[in-house]
């Protein structure tokens, strides 16, 4: 595959769905964040065309500025399209669909496809959680309307929607797909798998890392701390992690993300240094499938900012368990 996008390409829009040909460019493929960036433009484009709205603009009530946060991402690969395997020149064929998720929030599912794969046009609930795609990936984003609470403040968020914010008309996705007791599950938690998930070992014992917000890379043009970043931060830690159990950068590289849930809940000011847990399982039954459920609190008060779960399959399975590795700090 290739990776890049270009931002010319026609977008069509079909009431609560909108569909898009996709030639991937450089500034949407690496091993980093670049092509979840990418998505976040398509779930905001996505819920424009769908609500009739300039989302990027928004407005409160009272003026201020509201936006459209990520509060739960996730990201399936499929055999041929996955987050780290895109390349420059690769053609793609996305389809995108909002769903009604309440006054102050919008669920959007995206697919995307190698061109040429025939598929339905219009992307439904069943395919995403029951019968999707081997070659696809597909995406699950929950979004909630904030509002700064305080002036020049990333904490404390107020959910506010714009009162142009038109949900009503937007098909409802089942309650047995709804996120909201996950993410609810998740938020009490911690952890995505407090206990581990079934059929996997523990395959290093869980390590701490710290990282300071960077100012130059981790904010978005309104100041708040970019969605995309936790992405990238999350790596960060998990490739320390790999480098304390003696596995190179290239290894890291060629991982093949199969899965990744990343909730969102809280935001950050600069000059926050957080604390990133990381625990990690490898599968039994498959030994080059591993799972890593990582925590970010901030460092001064212990408030829990993000989770993410990363499921990963390996080119060649890693050595053995390493149970007696060092935390690091």
């Amino acid at each position: 595959m290739t990776a890049a996008v270009d931002v010319a390409d026609a977008i069509r829009p079909r009431g609560d769905d909108v569909s898009r040909h996709v030639v991937v460019s450089p500034g949407m493929c690496s091993g980093g964040s670049l092509f979840f960036s990418r998505i976040g433009d398509w779930t905001w484009e996505a819920v424009g065309a769908a609500c009739g709205m300039n989302v990027h603009a928004a407005r409160t009530a009272e003026g201020e500025p509201a936006y459209l946060s990520f509060y739960y991402f996730r990201v399936r690969g499929g055999d041929v399209v996955h987050p780290y395997g895109l390349s420059f020149g690769d053609e793609l064929q996305v389809s995108s669909r909002v769903f009604q998720f309440g006054s102050q929030s919008a669920l959007t599912l995206h697919r995307v496809a190698p061109r040429g794969l025939r598929l339905p046009k219009r992307i439904d609930p069943e395919e995403m959680y029951e019968h999707p795609n081997p070659d696809c990936l597909y995406v699950e984003n929950l979004n909630r309307w904030i509002a700064r609470a305080k002036p020049g403040s990333n904490r404390g968020l107020s959910l506010v929607a714009p009162p142009d914010f038109s949900f009503h008309d937007l098909p409802q996705l089942p309650n047995v797909y709804s996120p909201r007791s996950l993410a609810g599950r998740v938020r009490a938690a911690g952890a995505f798998y407090p206990d581990g998930p079934p059929g996997f070992v523990e395959a290093a014992r869980p390590q701490t890392f710290e990282y300071a917000l960077d100012v130059v890379r981790d904010l978005n043009g309104a100041g708040l701390m970019y969605f995309a970043s936790y992405f990238s931060i999350f790596d960060t830690a998990l490739l320390r992690l790999w480098r304390s159990l003696g596995r190179t950068d290239e290894v890291f590289l060629q991982r093949k993300v199969t899965d990744q849930k990343v909730g969102y809940f809280g935001n950050a000011d600069p000059g926050t240094t957080f604390t990133i847990t990381v625990r990690a399982w490898r599968s039994s039954a498959r030994p080059h499938m591993e799972v890593a459920d990582m925590a970010m609190n901030e460092r001064a008060t212990g408030k829990l900012i993000a989770v993410t779960a990363i499921e990963t399959e390996n080119a060649v399975p890693p050595p053995d368990p390493i149970a007696s590795s060092p935390d690091a700090h």
